[in-house]
């Protein structure tokens, strides 16, 4: 039997977490190793208690989820998260893509979905519910797809791109790839052109829309 994926639940009703514990707790797949309320708790117990991934409330009082999200990776930890959310909160949604988040669910998503996500960002990949995605790239400006429906990237592009998505700058990507910061800056600018991409996150709506990363 595989190992399960240890999880860490935040969110600041205690409700929400019951809930979400007790429904994978069915599960063999997965294993909830703690609960925290707010975003400064959950900093302080992954200090001394790592997990595999992170289920994460946007809006939260005392440390939000993108505070909590930028601080875990400006320590350089790079634990997926995945932030739950709802269809208001798009600007946030914006950022969190900005600082690392590695997924995003709605909170009324089926168990199914849910063990599917955390199965496959936990093992580096990212995911947007596509409705998710439709609301936040209609808000945020109108990407043009269909243009880019043929688009190729190399596979260093495509590294490159699942770590612009992780939230690390151009100096992170190259000391993770050894590569200069000077080739890291040429791959990026690369990425945009193709992308038809004014900046980076951008890059990664439409990169993860396209099934890129």
């Amino acid at each position: 039997m595989l190992k399960p994926i240890t999880l860490a639940l935040v969110d600041d009703q205690q409700l929400v977490r019951q809930g979400i514990a007790s429904l994978l707790a069915i599960s063999d797949r997965v294993k909830v190793l703690w609960q925290a309320e707010n975003g400064q708790q959950a900093l302080n117990k992954l200090e001394t208690q790592s997990v595999d991934l992170v289920l994460s409330d946007i809006r939260m009082p005392e440390l939000d989820g993108i505070g909590m999200l930028k601080q875990i990776r400006r320590t350089g930890n790079n634990t997926p998260v995945i932030m739950l959310t709802t269809f208001d909160d798009n600007e946030l949604l914006m950022a969190s893509i900005t600082h690392g988040a590695n997924g995003f669910l709605l909170k009324d998503v089926s168990l199914d979905k849910l063990i599917s996500a955390i199965t496959k960002v936990a093992n580096g990949g990212y995911l947007i519910e596509p409705d998710v995605l439709q609301q936040v790239t209609s808000n945020h400006q109108q990407l043009n797809i269909d243009s880019l429906s043929s688009i190729a990237v190399t596979s260093r592009e495509s590294e490159i791109l699942t770590l612009m998505a992780g939230g690390f700058s151009n100096k992170e990507i190259a000391d993770s790839i050894f590569l200069a910061q000077g080739t890291v800056k040429n791959h990026v600018s690369n990425i945009l052109l193709k992308l038809e991409s004014r900046d980076r996150t951008q890059a990664v709506l439409k990169a993860l829309q396209l099934g890129l990363i």
